[in-house]
């Protein structure tokens, strides 16, 4: 089991930054592939970013350029850096731990962070 605790949301301008951070209790954390969504109002769930076992990383093509995903193993935490933002960011951010074995595939999300960009 893996709980996932993101911190890091508000309020901020157009333009601005945010550091989105993932706190992660349990084993296994180097072995899991660690995502972030958002999902705003009325829409669906979105990939905004992962980063996989060996730093590989993955940006949705609205984020590239201006978001960085990264990983601390040694902290069990996961890191997302959101600089240039826009309104159309608004979302709540949440956070994915997944990995598979042999016999199964777990998949744990956090609870979800407020990120509101407003001038």
């Amino acid at each position: 089991q893996v709980q996932l605790v993101e911190s890091g949301g508000g309020l901020v301008q157009p333009g601005g930054s945010l550091r989105l951070s993932c706190a992660a209790s349990g084993r296994f954390f180097s072995l899991y592939t660690m995502g972030w969504y958002r999902q705003a109002p009325g829409k669906e769930r979105e990939l905004v970013a992962s980063i996989t076992i060996g730093a590989s990383t993955n940006y949705a093509d609205s984020v590239k350029g201006r978001f960085t995903v990264s990983r601390d193993n040694a902290k069990n935490t996961v890191y997302l850096q959101m600089n240039s933002l826009k309104p159309e960011d608004t979302a709540v951010y949440y956070c994915n731990a997944k990995r598979r074995d042999l016999v199964q595939i777990y998949d744990y999300w956090g609870q979800g962070t407020q990120v509101t960009v407003s001038s």
